[in-house]
């Protein structure tokens, strides 16, 4: 009986250790370990609010992924997020948005300025100074955030006025130093500039004085060059990678994201103020592309697609007006009118000239409506073509509506609104001819003399009748009115009928 109680015991305790291994085995084995896919977003063109919206949404989702989440096989959120960056500049709006979901992101973001030849110029700038890690690939650049000055000279000092702090200038591209080199200092052939012109307004002073704190914040942050960020900004100053490795504006050297996972595999990263080692060994990269919303926004805040969307919803609902039918014109135009002023709130959008586009289409109205040798329609063509000219707000060549496409469009319109509204609004005065109206004005025999109320005979219909004076069979009448299904009628002296049937 002994035996048997030790083997009982025995075989009970072989059994709990093979459930126990069962247990353990999958948390303990790194060939059953999933690794956590690392995200890799991209930045390619200026920034606008379509990359604005994909990458805020996917740092988010980053940053939210749990165990639920089942897009990408794994248990916990990624231990690192990846933007590539290749940007000449882009909108203020957007910027600050993206650089605030990376400074409240819990997960550390890595900045690569890649692929090689690519650059992180101006808003660039500030997106890679905030980014937890800064990285560049050889042959890549970065700086030239000054903040570009657009529009006419301002009295009193300062050659236009700011716009967007954060857009490319046109002399971005780093000179060379012959002071340095030679021992001299530079001469140059132009004049000393006056007072006037060198004199910035007060607010230039703001613009760039709130992009350099900007910007310092952000360097101080990162602990990287302060006193170089701010030159970035007041002086346009511009770095290759190895010159910007070797001042502490960037953490490393990159030639891929893949090359920076092995760079960074085993380094300690600040965030929020508490160290963080990374763990990135086996981990894949997961290229994640805008979705369909994000591609929708891009399509739309091109300003040369709401431009056109805007066109169409006036020229639409004008449509509509002039020629009622079934309303085919007039949904598509309220459905692109208010596509065109979604994308309108996220451009930067000159006002003056949106009144000035909207004032040319209102003359091209007038003139269809009333001739006036031209003038209305010279008019129109001119503010419709200077408001569409200053409908945005940017010196950004992608934030800014084709002036091909301005010169055809306006041909267009005046064509458009001269021509086809011009008939439109002639047609409108024209008899109608069919429906009880055409009877209207019309003239019939009487088959059977009656006074008051009878019948007439009129285009092979029977009419119901009525005739306060005494009609006679054989005599002409006139129809003056109809109530309701009869016909109000007059007769027509002898005389009327021979003009009316003789006219001079």
């Amino acid at each position: 009986m002994l035996p048997m109680y030790y083997l009982l015991i025995s075989m009970l305790l072989i059994y709990s250790s093979m459930v126990n291994a069962n247990l353990v085995e999958p948390a303990d084995t790194p060939a059953n370990k999933v690794a956590v896919p690392i995200p890799v977003l991209t930045i390619k063109g200026a920034i606008g609010p379509a990359v604005s919206h994909y990458l805020t949404n996917e740092i988010n989702r980053a940053n939210n992924q749990s165990g639920t989440d089942t897009d990408n096989n794994s248990g916990s959120t990624p231990p690192l997020i990846i933007i590539t960056i290749d940007t000449p500049g882009g909108l203020v709006s957007s910027l600050r948005d993206i650089n605030q979901a990376i400074l409240n992101s819990d997960i550390p973001i890595a900045c690569l300025v890649y692929p090689p030849g690519a650059r992180a110029a101006s808003a660039g700038t500030y997106i890679l100074y905030a980014c937890h890690i800064a990285a560049m690939a050889t042959t890549t650049t970065l700086g030239a955030a000054t903040p570009v000055s657009i529009g006419n000279p301002l009295p009193g000092g300062g050659d236009k006025k700011p716009a967007n702090p954060y857009q490319p200038t046109p002399d971005a591209d780093n000179k060379p130093d012959t002071s340095e080199s030679s021992g001299t200092e530079p001469t140059s052939s132009k004049p000393p500039a006056s007072p006037q012109t060198t004199e910035k307004t007060a607010m230039e002073k703001k613009v760039l004085n709130d992009s350099v704190a900007y910007i310092r914040s952000l360097a101080q942050l990162r602990k990287r060059n302060v006193q170089w960020a701010e030159l970035a900004v007041t002086e346009a100053a511009t770095l290759t990678a190895v010159e910007a490795l070797d001042k502490n504006v960037i953490n490393l050297i990159a030639q891929s994201p893949q090359h920076l996972l092995q760079k960074l595999d085993g380094k300690v990263v600040s965030i929020k103020q508490q160290q963080r080692l990374l763990t990135l060994t086996n981990s894949p990269l997961e290229l994640r592309k805008p979705n369909w919303r994000s591609n929708f926004i891009g399509t739309i805040t091109d300003p040369n697609i709401a431009y056109i969307l805007m066109l169409i919803g006036v020229y639409g609902i004008l449509l509509e007006f002039y020629s009622p039918g079934i309303g085919i014109a007039g949904v598509a135009g309220s459905i692109s009118l208010f596509i065109a002023l979604y994308a309108f709130q996220l451009l930067p959008l000159d006002y003056v000239g949106l009144a000035l586009l909207l004032l040319g289409i209102a003359l091209l109205i007038a003139e269809s409506m009333s001739p006036s040798v031209g003038v209305f329609g010279l008019g129109g063509l001119v503010a419709f073509t200077l408001g569409s000219i200053f409908l945005f707000d940017t010196d950004l060549p992608q934030f800014q509506v084709s002036i091909q496409l301005i010169a055809a469009l306006a041909v267009v319109s005046l064509l458009f609104f001269v021509f086809i509204f011009g008939y439109l609004w002639d047609i409108r005065k024209n008899k109608v001819v069919s429906g009880k109206e055409a009877l209207i004005g019309a003239q019939a025999t009487v088959d059977t003399g009656f006074i008051g109320q009878g019948h007439i005979n009129i285009n092979g219909e029977r009419w119901s009748a009525y005739s306060p004076q005494k009609l006679i069979a054989g005599q002409v009448v006139q129809i003056n009115g109809i109530d309701g299904l009869t016909l109000i009628l007059l007769p027509l002296t002898e005389l009327e009928v021979n003009d009316a049937s003789n006219p001079q």
